[in-house]
């Protein structure tokens, strides 16, 4: 279905331009596997398995993955195999393990991929990076991503719920003649509320500008630095915490989700409309720079770089836990905590 936002004309495939049903049919003599059961993989695959789709799981054995895995009903030697072995024994390999762990297990896995099998991607950075990466594919494969805009864990809840996230895909590679079918069948399959065409590099440009940008870094300085200013001017941590983040998060993000930030503006106190009105710009001008820089680091391969050689070092999850440490620790996030216990 074709969809205009302003002067540019896009294709958004719906579930009613291309059925579960639909989905299930042209993917009827195919065995899916999913490699990797950490952040994209459990709710991709349940979501798979509970629409009635032919999938399996690969994971590396003796790992918190593959107990977690059993935990959720996979079965040993049926539904559950080692990496190797469910690559395997699949016709479509959806390669959902982290990059790090992509760049660690491909030189195992590579040679089971024969041809015409497909190659599914939920993250662009493999393939975009593959000169860092050393993920070089095989010409006689189709390879295609879906990418969830969601965390595995807020798509199977949405999937429970009856409701989906909006997803993109791409093909990289179309060996067969059925690579987009093929995308939009798992894309369906992993309860994807609507699809957008991507490349892969778009992909994950944007995904990496998101992360460290509005979704999460961003987010996380912007809350750091006002929570810090309230405080250094005596509101108590309670006060600052709710203005900055509870009032955010509970009452005006759902509104602005469900009816736009216009909608909100106008269905606020004519107080605040008038300093957001007058505040908006001010915010917007002083962060394009950092965004033109934070894109020109992303797509010139320096964030991968450090990306790649951070997660390689051996020591990473002992830094990792020291940085998560300090957020978790500060008085922002000590007070979030408790207020959140106070939540009706």
């Amino acid at each position: 279905m074709k969809f205009k936002f302003g002067k540019i004309e896009e294709e958004i495939i719906t579930r009613k331009d291309f059925s579960l049903k639909k989905a299930r049919k042209f993917l009827s003599n195919e065995t899916i596997c999913v490699l990797g059961y950490g952040v994209q993989g459990p709710g991709q695959a349940l979501n798979l398995r509970d629409n009635e789709f032919n999938v399996i799981v690969g994971q590396r054995k003796n790992s918190k993955s593959w107990d977690n895995a059993l935990k959720d009903g996979w079965i040993e030697n049926k539904t559950l195999f080692s990496i190797e072995e469910g690559v395997e024994k699949s016709t479509i390999i959806m390669f959902l393990l982290s990059d790090a762990g992509q760049i660690a297990v491909w030189p195992k896995i590579k040679k089971y991929l024969s041809s015409g099998k497909g190659l599914y991607f939920s993250h662009g950075f493999g393939l975009t990076f593959k000169k860092k990466t050393k993920i070089y594919t095989p010409k006689n494969i189709d390879i295609f991503l879906v990418a969830p805009k969601g965390s595995g864990t807020s798509l199977r809840r949405l999937f429970k719920e009856g409701k989906g996230l909006n997803s993109s895909y791409a093909i990289n590679q179309d060996y067969t003649g059925k690579a987009k079918k093929r995308a939009l069948s798992i894309g369906m399959g992993i309860g994807s509320a609507f699809l957008f065409e991507t490349t892969f590099k778009k992909e994950v440009y944007s995904d990496l500008t998101g992360e460290r940008g509005s979704l999460m870094g961003a987010i996380q300085g912007l809350f750091s630095a006002q929570y810090k200013i309230l405080r250094e001017n005596g509101h108590s941590p309670s006060e600052a915490f709710n203005e900055t983040v509870e009032e955010l998060t509970q009452s005006l993000m759902p509104l602005i989700a469900e009816k736009g930030m216009d909608w909100m503006y106008e269905n606020c106190s004519t107080t605040a409309q008038r300093g957001a009105l007058d505040w908006w710009k001010t915010f917007r001008d002083i962060n394009i720079p950092l965004f033109i820089n934070l894109y020109k680091e992303v797509s010139s391969g320096r964030e991968a770089e450090k990306t790649i050689l951070s997660n390689s070092k051996k020591n990473y999850r002992k830094n990792l836990k020291k940085e998560l440490k300090e957020i978790k620790e500060s008085e922002l996030w000590k007070t979030g905590k408790i207020v959140r216990k106070l939540r009706p």
